[in-house]
């Protein structure tokens, strides 16, 4: 009525969604409490707003807009390697410029954007619609309650915005009465948030999952009495140590009876929340054709079929080197590798490719399909009912010892050697170069690697094929077979540097160490075999404690990783002093 004071009442109750009877009664309260007068002689006169509904009215504007954009999207991998899922076109526009458009064309220009994945992909924003940035330091490790919590100042009378989101209609406009939640109705089985609704449809409960009902579904609309009472249970929230999981929608739940909020209902194919990429070519067919995603086009190139073929696409755990995902192809599983920042200077693709070769005819490796030698992209076919080892579980542990002594007695050779000092000297350069942070002490226990080196330098031993990264992780049981993956640091070295590996990687004590030995050697070990396996987990601790500190200068964290690696450096070299005295 404020827009259009001629409007009918069927077009008011068309508009609403309600009967035009309902009509009649909002209009005839509103005319008793002094929001509407007539205009004219009743009953033909014209229904016009009063001073008092135009100051309420001015009372309910909009402020701004908060559009959330910080997260990784793991769901659209691999498109969302490269670009943030807010940036994917649909109908060949991207998804954030579609819903900024909406907000601007409802008169919100006060827009903030809070990034945090790929932000750099988002400045361009800023000249073409004039937003404002806020960026999230939390977003690789906590939920979207943090990313309200760096913009709780800017929560006002305001939208709040999933950057992926897709809207058919424009529902956002210059005013809004009382807070809501857009919701939909799902119809058999949910993980949605399911809404218990009651008078006016009222938000009084919320269930994750369930049966039939309308769910949370889309934008959000605080008040600024919401956004009040809403702000210090956020900021409470956020600063608990169990909550890094949590969006906000978790601190709503929990206070819902003081967080007075209504559903927002939306009809069928108006609000969308694309799931994967599956979903989406279901949306957009030009997806069926292309991608335009290169790692896409590659699997299609490689196994001669169109992409749409490619289905099923899921994130694996991020490796401490790749970022890798699993798909679907003609019902077989497979995972694409993709090696992770800064491994161009860690590990010689071409070597990695030449050990994949010589030990493919002992069936221990993954099955590869596809391997790049000047990039390390992979592709191998997916273990299905498969698990990693579990370095304390004693079945699991025997297996991966068995194959890595297969390995190192099966006289296979390789033209490269994997050199403790040359690595050490490596990871230190590459480490400075990138003004990387070392411990303080750094110098001192350097020199006392040094007398390890020698030791195990002037010591007799064998050169086999080893794996180095002997991590438990990439041993992958499936039944009564198991598989060696990850061949990036296979070289000839003296078989019992695996032994070490496996124990730091494990973060086994001295005790499982000492059952880790027995078990290998199928006896007790010898003294000077027992030496060499104590340098080699100082001198393997340390090597990975500085590989982190190049990694971590590149924006690559590991928590605790390089603390717990550089304490073995410094307890098993006291361990090897101790020994020698003794011996």
């Amino acid at each position: 009525m404020q827009k259009d004071k001629d409007i009918p009442q069927r077009d008011i109750a068309k508009q609403l969604k309600i009967s035009l009877a309902y009509v009649n009664k909002i209009l005839f309260d509103m005319e008793h409490d002094g929001f509407l007068y007539t205009e004219g002689v009743p009953p033909f006169g014209k229904k016009r707003l009063t001073e008092k509904a135009l100051t309420v009215f001015e009372e309910c504007r909009v402020d701004n807009a908060i559009i959330m954009a910080a997260g990784f999207g793991s769901r659209f991998v691999p498109l969302t390697y490269a670009t943030p899922k807010g940036l994917l076109e649909v109908f060949g526009e991207r998804m954030i410029e579609r819903q900024i458009e909406q907000l601007k064309a409802a008169g919100i220009n006060d827009i903030t954007i809070v990034v945090g994945y790929l932000k750099e992909t988002f400045e361009y924003l800023i000249d073409k619609y004039g937003v404002k940035f806020v960026y999230n330091p939390d977003f690789k490790n906590k939920n979207n309650l943090s990313t309200l919590y760096h913009v709780r100042e800017e929560l006002k009378s305001t939208y709040i915005l999933s950057s992926d989101n897709w809207l058919r209609e424009n529902m956002y406009h210059s005013h809004e009465y009382d807070s809501w939640y857009s919701a939909v109705k799902v119809t058999g089985k949910t993980k949605e948030w399911i809404l218990k609704l009651g008078l006016h449809d009222k938000i009084m409960d919320v269930k994750v999952g369930g049966r039939n009902g309308w769910v949370m579904y889309g934008p959000v609309y605080f008040s600024k009495e919401f956004s009040d009472k809403i702000r210090p249970l956020i900021e409470e929230a956020y600063k608990r140590d169990d909550t890094d999981d949590w969006y906000w929608e978790d601190v709503y739940m929990r206070n819902i009876k003081a967080l007075t909020m209504f559903a927002n209902k939306q009809g069928e194919h108006q609000v969308y929340e694309f799931e994967s990429l599956d979903e989406i070519r279901l949306f957009d067919s030009s997806y069926l054709i292309s991608s335009h995603d290169k790692w896409l086009e590659l699997i299609s190139d490689v196994f001669k079929r169109p992409e749409h073929s490619i289905t099923n696409l899921k994130p694996l755990k991020f490796g401490m080197t790749n970022k890798s995902f699993l798909f679907e192809f003609e019902g077989e599983e497979y995972i694409f590798r993709i090696p992770g920042e800064g491994t161009e200077a860690l590990i010689n693709r071409k070597e990695e490719y030449e050990v994949y070769k010589a030990v493919s005819p002992l069936h221990l490796s993954d099955s590869i399909i596809y391997f790049d030698p000047e990039n390390g992209v992979k592709i191998s076919k997916f273990i299905p009912n498969s698990h990693t080892a579990d370095a304390r579980n004693p079945e699991d542990l025997k297996k991966c010892i068995k194959v890595a002594r297969r390995l190192h007695e099966s006289g296979l050779k390789v033209d490269h050697s994997f050199n403790l000092r040359e690595r050490m000297d490596y990871y230190e350069k590459i480490a400075n170069e990138k003004n990387g942070i070392f411990y303080n002490d750094y110098r001192e226990v350097r020199l006392l690697m040094n007398e390890l080196l020698e030791i195990i330098e002037n010591m007799e031993k064998p050169g086999v094929l080893c794996h180095i990264d002997l991590v438990p992780d990439n041993f992958i049981i499936s039944g009564d077979d198991v598989h060696l993956i990850d061949w990036e640091y296979a070289a000839m070295c003296d078989p019992l540097i695996d032994i070490a590996m496996f124990a730091i990687y494990a973060y086994y004590d001295n005790t499982e160490l000492e059952n880790l030995m027995e078990l290998y050697f199928q006896r007790k070990p010898e003294k000077y075999e027992r030496l060499r396996i104590y340098c080699y987990v100082a001198l393997s601790g340390f090597l990975w404690a500085l590989w982190t500190c190049y990694k971590e200068a590149l924006g690559v964290n590991f928590g605790d990783y390089g603390l717990k690696m550089y304490r073995y450096a410094k307890d098993y070299y006291k361990r090897v002093k101790v020994f020698i005295c003794r011996s």
